[in-house]
């Protein structure tokens, strides 16, 4: 296979680290919202009662510093270019949404080796 059929066999919505934030919120009660469209960025998760989005980034395309983000070793120039695009595009989209009165929370793809720790601040961001 190659990289472009790799790429795009992925999916945009219904993630499995989309689907472990939902069932953690579900757990602790929280009803919501996927996907919604008409929102700035079209968060992954809205609770529209609050407020409140919350976007689940996956530590390769929105480029976090954590080791599970790793350049490609081809055209290295066109991937930093694709990332800070990536990055660029987030804080835009965040900042948008802020200035419509929302509040806005990411959880990052990596952080949910530890679910325990998600949940608790999905909980304070919930609050």
């Amino acid at each position: 296979m190659t990289r472009s059929e790799t790429m795009a066999r992925i999916g945009s919505c219904d993630t499995g680290p989309e689907k472990a934030v939902r069932r953690l919120l579900w757990g602790m009660g929280f009803r919501f919202r996927c996907c919604r469209d008409g929102l700035p960025g079209r968060p992954d998760v809205v609770i529209p009662a609050r407020r409140k989005a919350i976007f689940v980034h996956g530590c390769f395309w929105h480029a976090h510093g954590c080791r599970a983000r790793i350049l490609p070793r081809t055209r290295r120039a066109y991937w930093r270019a694709k990332f800070e695009g990536n990055r660029r595009r987030d804080r835009r989209v965040q900042a948008a949404l802020r200035r419509l009165g929302w509040s806005v929370m990411v959880v990052w793809e990596c952080a949910l080796r530890e679910p325990e720790r998600v949940a608790a601040r999905l909980r304070r961001f919930l609050a």
